[in-house]
C-alpha cells in the first residue's frame, strides 16, 4: 500500500473541503478523518457586513485554532493563522465590499504547513454570490 505524503496541497485542500461543509455533522466526521491522517482541524461560522466583519472572522479563527489544538498560543502560530486569514478573506473583498457574508472560515494543519479557506455567501438584493479564498503559511 503506498503511503500517503502529507504537504501544503493535501492541508489545503483539508481546509478548502472543511470549510465548504453544510452540517455540523459533515464537519465533524471530516475532521474525525483528518485527524486520522494527523492533520488537525478547525472551522468556525460567520455572517454579516463584510467589512465590519473582517477584523471578527481573523479572530474567530485564531480562537477556534488555540481552542481545538491546531495551533499553540504563541506568537508565530497565531500571527500564521491571522495572515493566511486575512490573505483568504483579502481575495474576495472586491466581490465582498459593500455586502451582507455569510459561511465559514476553516483551518487545517499538518506539521508546518498551516491553511485557510474562506468559503461564504455574498448577498446582493436576492441574488447570492459566493466566492472561496484561500491561503498557506508554512511554520
Amino acid at each position: 500500500m503506498k503511503q500517503l505524503t502529507i504537504g501544503s496541497k493535501e492541508v489545503a485542500r483539508a481546509a478548502i473541503t472543511l470549510s465548504m461543509t453544510s452540517s455540523i455533522d459533515e464537519e465533524r466526521q471530516l475532521k474525525k478523518e483528518y485527524l486520522e491522517k494527523s492533520i488537525r482541524s478547525v472551522a468556525v461560522n460567520f455572517g454579516g457586513e463584510f467589512v465590519s466583519s473582517i477584523m471578527k472572522i481573523i479572530e474567530r479563527a485564531v480562537v477556534a485554532s488555540k481552542r481545538e489544538g491546531v495551533i499553540e498560543e504563541c506568537h508565530l502560530e497565531e500571527g500564521a493563522v491571522a495572515g493566511a486569514a486575512r490573505e483568504a478573506l483579502s481575495q474576495i473583498t472586491n466581490k465582498a465590499i459593500g455586502c451582507n457574508v455569510g459561511g465559514k472560515i476553516a483551518v487545517a494543519r499538518y506539521k508546518d504547513h498551516v491553511s485557510v479557506s474562506v468559503f461564504m455567501a455574498i448577498g446582493v438584493l436576492h441574488l447570492d454570490e459566493v466566492s472561496l479564498g484561500m491561503a498557506h503559511r508554512a511554520l
